[in-house]
Parts: C-alpha cells; structure tokens; sequence
C-alpha cells in the first residue's frame, strides 16, 4: 500500500487568467515558427471562419503547462512528466483566458523521493467556451 501524499494535497488548485492580445498572438508564433496566416495575416485571418487572428495553439498551451511549474515550484521542487492537452476551440485575439488545474490524484513514490501527481485542467475563455482541456503528470518532491 502506498504511503498517502506528502507534499502535495488532492484536490489542491492554481490559475491564473491570460489575456491575448493580437501583438502578442503575432509575436509568439514567430518565435515558435508557426507561420500559419491565421496567427499573423489581418486579412488573411479577418476571411477566415474565425473572422480574425487567432492564437497559435502552442499560445495557450505554453502558458497552460507554465502555471503547473510555477504554483508548484512557489513551495516545493517539480518536474513536468507528462502533459495531455487538448484543443477545443480557437482562442481569438483579444480574449481572456482563466486556466485552472486541479490535484486529481497524488501518492508518494519511494524510488522518486516525491509525490507523483496527476492534474486535471481546463482554459475557459470569457464566453465560457472551453478552449483546452488538460490531463498532466508531474513528479513534486520537498525542497
């Protein structure tokens, strides 16, 4: 049997909210080499289904797995493992974003020296559309 978690608690929670403007949607998928028209051609994108430009997915996706590294790391050491992310809707420029995760399971692993964690996550946009939806496993020990 398992000994019960140590340093993290389940149904322990972090977010934080994102807003995206469209010279960050431009910028950003220049640094990742995502030259889709749709992230950075106004006219392009304004013909498009969307009617405007819309993130890159790695936009919303980065900053999703950043808040795990950072509300961990504000107590205690983690490493990200594993991430599930799934798109569900384009994030428009100009949206605002609550990215949320919750601790859905944590047990201490031995041979690790840590909890081994598994979050469940959701991006909601103003709307309260669900833009992304995440399954992530991550390893949290002590300082």
């Amino acid at each position: 049997m398992s000994e019960p978690a140590r340093v993290v608690q389940i149904g322990e929670t972090c977010s934080s909210t994102l807003t995206l403007p469209v010279e960050s949607i431009k910028s950003f998928a220049t640094l990742v080499n995502d030259l889709n028209p749709l992230h950075h051609d106004d006219a392009f994108a304004a013909q498009s289904r969307f009617g405007g430009i819309i993130a890159s997915g790695t936009q919303p996706a980065a900053h999703f797995m950043a808040l795990v590294a950072t509300h961990f790391s504000s107590y205690a050491q983690s490493l990200g493992l594993e991430f599930d992310i799934k798109l569900k809707k384009a994030v428009l420029a100009g949206d605002t974003l609550t990215l949320s995760w919750r601790v859905a399971d944590a047990y201490w692993k031995p041979s690790l020296n840590g909890d081994l964690v598994t979050l469940e996550g959701t991006v909601i946009n103003q709307r309260g559309e669900i833009a992304l939806t995440g399954r992530a496993t991550i390893l949290v020990m002590a300082n």
